[in-house]
Parts: structure tokens; sequence; C-alpha cells
């Protein structure tokens, strides 16, 4: 019986030789009725994947459309109505239900994987989880085909969101659908807490975590902090717009800047949300393709941490121009300093990787080197916003809008490209394809620099946010047609993604366990994993075990890599499927659309809800059949 050779050679010396390529792929089917009763990390993961993709694409093309009206003076493409619905909803939908969830994908296929787990701590709330996050983006979204959109902006400023200023429905749809989505961030992140903290496998210390899993740790406990800050805020505002309270009306007391402060103190850490999960990506992916472990470990996982705790000290800096005072704008000035340190450090670990190994320019690889350089360029333009009068000459212009897309276009996207192309072999079994993929890469840098670029002068030169239409003459014309240029390219170089994504998984070139010669945990099992993940629950006495190569890694990668055994003839009992966290989730919604719909219909859904919550939690956790 053949056996896996694992090279033990230390990771400096190593050449970049991939594992020995299967001429088969490991396949595990599944019907419909698997896919929607599922409770399997894996299969989880995939759905976000896919969900997080398509809202992806429907968020760039409400980009499309934002930037072809702006592409000239004067146009008149979507009235002013659909305009304000469309970007509302492009900042909703590419905030909450794209890079949050694509995230979120990467949170389910990989934290058992990397710290030697067969599932997470509780399956069926991670199943529960990602139905609510579909039915919550289908209940925001599906209004816009109607024309009732949320449309007072992603950032729902009171008192323009209350019914005095907002009488329609649109915004209902906002504040329903945001709540909706808050419950599937809160179980997630109470889900992944408690596995990771309880789930490692032997010997698989904090320190010794890969680097993705501390940032989806710390990121966990930033969604635990601050949804619920959101969530108070937002039912403040659902109160005051069907039940006549006034949080946010100065007239009877309440406070609009009440909402900013609310908002904000979640909106900043949420931008940590967004982009730690990538630096965990890219700090997986540049060792790598660099042949050498992470420049910096322990450094790298402190000021993660520290970046997860000075995220919530920043916030006002949002509101220098709310007129706050000397003393508030100087404290949170200081500190909106002080958290660029923690971020310039993992910038200079990333750098140290680099130049210390032998880099190999792959797919992955260059989005990750595409982070490092275009989050760079963000985090300057952040800094400059931690001086009050500069950013008071720059608050709601088009500088702010070049600023966050440098930090979640070319850190958060850029990252999580670099973690498909990455892990994409390991999900599906395939590699993709290198000259697409590295054409995606290109075509994608040159285009985001062209789009978002320009927004700096066109900014400087006063043009403010969230503006319809412009007159010409004022000096914004060659800056708006750069952008837009810039984004019909970027419209171009996703569709290399989506056909390479699509090609690859039917015919794409099989991968094996370990394609990259990667040296963390996830690549000593087959490509897909199996059902039960690690046929043997791993001994880990290192960081990367595949690269050291000690004794117990070695012979535990030797069984795990052959996954060729059911879970019964292995004697693993795995997590029963069952279709209630999704009846759940489903009933969840439509109490919550009563509001709207019909308050009778809340009641009979919270009835419908309660009975599928009684049967989930009594009903037993039995084997899977294979």
């Amino acid at each position: 019986m053949a056996t896996t050779v694992i090279d033990t050679t230390p990771a400096h010396l190593q050449p970049f030789v991939p594992s020995p390529i299967p001429a088969t792929v490991h396949t595990y089917k599944s019907t419909v009725w698997g896919w929607l009763t599922t409770t399997d990390h894996k299969k989880i993961g995939t759905l976000y994947l896919f969900t997080a993709l398509f809202f992806f694409l429907v968020g760039g093309l409400e980009a499309e459309i934002i930037r072809a009206q702006l592409g000239g003076p004067n146009r008149h493409l979507v009235s002013a109505e659909t305009y304000n619905q469309i970007f509302t909803m492009h900042g909703t939908t590419m905030i909450f239900l794209a890079i949050m969830p694509l995230s979120a994908a990467f949170f389910n296929y990989l934290i058992p994987l990397q710290i030697g787990a067969r599932d997470v701590a509780f399956p069926r709330l991670n199943a529960f989880s990602y139905w609510v996050y579909l039915f919550g983006g289908l209940f925001i979204s599906v209004p816009i085909l109607f024309g009732h959109a949320p449309n007072a902006g992603w950032f729902g400023y009171a008192p323009l969101t209350t019914k005095a200023y907002s009488p329609g429905i649109n915004v209902d749809f906002w504040v329903i659908g945001l709540q909706i989505l808050g419950i599937s961030s809160l179980a997630a992140g109470f889900n992944f807490i408690t596995t990771i903290i309880n789930l490692r496998s032997p010997g698989m210390s904090l320190m010794r975590m890969p680097v993705f899993t501390w940032m989806a740790f710390i990121v966990q406990f930033m969604i635990v902090l601050a949804f619920p800050v959101i969530t108070v805020a937002l039912f403040f505002l659902l109160m005051d717009r069907f039940f006549g309270t006034q949080f946010y009306e100065v007239a009877s007391g309440g406070d609009p800047l009440l909402w900013q402060h609310l908002f904000w103190i979640f909106g900043h850490p949420e931008v940590y949300i967004l982009v730690l999960p990538a630096f965990g990506l890219v700090s997986e992916v540049l060792p790598t393709f660099s042949k050498k472990p992470l420049f910096g470990y322990p450094v790298m996982v402190y000021s993660g941490i520290l970046i997860g705790f000075l995220g919530f000290g920043v916030w006002a800096h949002h509101m220098f121009a709310v007129g706050m005072g000397p003393i508030a704008d100087s404290v949170f000035g200081v500190t909106t300093m002080l958290i660029a340190i923690p971020t310039g450090v993992k910038i200079f670990n990333w750098i140290g990787t680099i130049a210390q190994g032998q880099f190999k320019a792959t797919s992955a690889s260059l989005f990750a080197v595409g982070l490092v350089a275009l989050f760079t360029i963000g985090g300057i333009s952040g800094v400059m916003h931690s001086s009050p009068p500069a950013d008071l000459q720059q608050t709601d212009s088009y500088f702010v809008v070049a600023h966050f897309h440098y930090v979640l276009f070319g850190g958060s996207i850029m990252g999580i490209f670099a973690g498909i192309y990455y892990y994409f072999p390991k999900m599906f079994g395939r590699m993709m394809d290198e000259k697409l993929g590295k054409t995606h890469f290109w075509l994608t840098f040159i285009a985001m620099n062209l789009t978002f670029f320009p927004m700096h002068f066109s900014g400087m030169l006063g043009m403010p946010r969230r503006i319809y239409t412009y007159d010409a003459g004022q000096g914004w014309e060659v800056f708006n047609r750069t952008s837009t240029w810039g984004a019909y390219l970027l419209f171009v170089a996703t569709l290399f993604f989506i056909y390479n994504f699509f090609k690859s998984r039917k015919s794409g070139r099989p991968a094996g366990p370990n394609p990259w010669g990667a040296g963390t945990l996830e690549w000593t099992i087959p490509s897909p994993p199996p059902p039960y993940n690690f046929a043997v629950l791993p001994t880990v006495t290192s960081r990367y075990p595949l690269w050291e190569g000690k004794q117990a890694d070695i012979e535990s990668a030797r069984i795990n890599q052959q996954g060729n055994k059911t879970a019964d003839e292995l004697g693993i009992v795995l997590p029963y499927g069952t279709i209630k966290p999704l009846l759940a989730a489903l009933f969840l919604v439509i109490m919550f659309s009563g509001l709207i719909l019909g308050h009778w219909l809340i009641f009979a859904a919270a009835g419908a809800m309660v009975l599928s919550f009684y049967a989930w939690l009594t009903s037993p956790l039995e084997p899977e059949h294979h």
C-alpha cells in the first residue's frame, strides 16, 4: 500500500514543488435535500461563498449604474429617486451581503480544518445563521425590483430615516433587514468563539493557530460586541417608524446625533470586521508562496488583538463636523493615529516575509501583494482624517469615497480573491487556471486604481458624496470620466473571474491534498475534505506541521491524506442533517416582515418559528448514514 511522503526539509530550504497530483478528484455527492438540510460546516461555507459572490455581482452592477450616471455632467440615465435607491443598496449590499458573508464562507470552511476539528461547536446554529443571512438578504434586496428599495443611504442617518422625511416603506425594509442580518452575524459569532476555544486538536495551542484563525477569532469578539450597538440604534428607529416613539426627534427631547454615535460605535469596528479576515488570508498565502514561515508571527497576532481593541475607540472621527468640541476632537484624533501603528506593523511583517523568502508569483500571491499595496494607500488617506481641520475639508466629499474603497476593495476584496485562488483547490479539488487568474489580477489592479484614485482629486475639488448629477465647468469631468472607464474595466475583469471559477470547477486540473506545498493543518487532508475532515484527530507540535515534519505530524498526515474510508467505517458520528434550522430562519424573516405586511403575520410566523425551534432543540443528534 502506497504512503504519502512528506518533505521534512526546513521551510526556508524547500524548493517550490507541488505535491503529486492524483488521477481523480475526491467527490462527495449531495442531493438538493442534502444541501437544504446540511449541518456540515464545509457545505455551509460553500453556500456562503456562492450566495455572497452572487450579491457581490449585484452590488457591482449597482456600482456600474452609479458610474454610468456620473460619467459626464447632466446625465439622466436614471431618476434621482432610483439613484438614491441604487447607491443605498450598493453600500448595503457590498458591506452586509457580500464582504462579510465572503469572510464567513472562509470562517465556516477553514476554522475547523485549521484547528483540527471535525465540525463547529453548534452545527445546527451554523446552518441557521446561513439561512437567516440568505432570507434576510433577499428581504432587503428584492424591493429594488419594485421601486421600493431603501433610499436614505447605507448609514441611515436620522432624522432623514424617520417617518417625517422618509414616509414610504423603503426605509422599513432597511431597518428590518439589518436587524435580521444582525441575528445571523451574532449566531455565527458565538458559534466560532466556542469552536476555537473548545475544539482545538491536541497540541493546537492558541499561539500555534494559523493567523487566519486568529484574525477570525478576533473578528468574532468584535461582532459580538459591536452588533448589539447597531441593534439598539435600529430598534429605536424601528420604534420611531412603527410605533410613534421619538428617540431621534429634537422637539420631543430626542437627539439625531444619538443615531450617529450608536451607528459609528458599530460602524468603525465594522471596518475591521471586514478587513481583518482578508489580513488573515494574506497571512496564509504569502508564507506559502515565499516558502518561509510568517515573519513576526507573535507580533502579527498581538497587532490584530490591538486593532480589535482600538477599533472601538475611534468612532467619532466620523463626526468631526458635528461640533463635539476640541477635547473630544483631540482624543479621537489621537486614537485614530494610534490605530495606524498595529496596521503598519502587519504591512512591514508581510514585506519581511516576502523579502526573506523565495517569492513565487501566482494568482493568489499577486492578489495578496495587491492588498499590501492598495491598503497602504487607503491607510495613509485614513490617517489624514485623524486631523479634524483636514477632515472638515474632506468630509462628505469624494475624497472619503476614494479612501474607503481603497480600504474595502483594495483591502477586503483583494484579500478575499487571494483566499479564493488559494483555497479553491482545497474546496473543490481542482486548480483554477493561472493564466486567467493573473489576467483577472492585473485587470482588477489597474481598473481599481483607475476607478478610485481620481476620486481623491474630484473630492478635493469639492465634489460631494451621494450627488446625483452635476453641471459642467466645475473641474470634475475628467476625473469622473476616468473613474467610469475604470469601473467598466473592473466589470470586464470580474467576467474573467466568473469564467475561470466555473470552468475550473468543472474541468480544472485535479489538485491533490497539498498542491501549493503549504505547511498548515488543512493541507494534510484530501481535496475536497471528507465529511469527517480528519480520519484521526491530529496531534499538533508546531505552527507549520507539514514543514517542520515532526513524527506525530507526519503520522497523522499520512493517515488523513488517504481519505478513502467512510465515517461509518472509521466509527465517526457526524451531526444529523435537519430542515429545522431553515424553517426557523424562514419563519423568523416572515415574522419581521409582518411589520410591513400585516401584524397578524407576526403572530402566525412567531408561533411557527417557536415550534421549529422546539422541534430543533428536542430532536436527537443522530448519526448521518453513508
